[in-house]
């Protein structure tokens, strides 16, 4: 079994989902490994499913987003690096986002 990943983007803003929010998963080395765009409850269920111990980051073109509700923000693009030490269980990466401020954790 290799991890799988998954993420979640809610606008505290607006209270809402942020939907359709580019996210890019790549490797330590910087290839990509996946993408897509988080869907209208602003998430991605699966982004990939073959993690393996290592470092990986996850870019949110929050840019793009902002521009698509008509918002300016202060973050065009927020940059999550992580290391995954279990290659067997999910890992779950929240991002509560604002046009001034962001917070991210590992979930479930």
């Amino acid at each position: 079994m290799r991890g799988t990943l998954s993420t979640h983007v809610l606008d505290a803003a607006t209270g809402s989902p942020a939907a359709g929010v580019p996210v890019v998963l790549q490797a330590r080395d910087g290839s990509q490994l996946a993408s897509a765009q988080t869907d209208s409850d602003g998430r991605i269920v699966e982004l990939y499913a073959r993690l393996e111990v290592g470092t990986y980051r996850l870019n949110f073109d929050t840019g793009r987003y902002f521009a698509s509700i008509g918002t300016q923000g202060f973050y065009p693009e927020i940059s999550i690096t992580f290391d995954v030490i279990d290659a067997d269980r999910h890992h779950h990466v929240p991002v509560l986002l604002s046009p001034y401020a962001y917070s991210t954790y590992l979930g479930s």
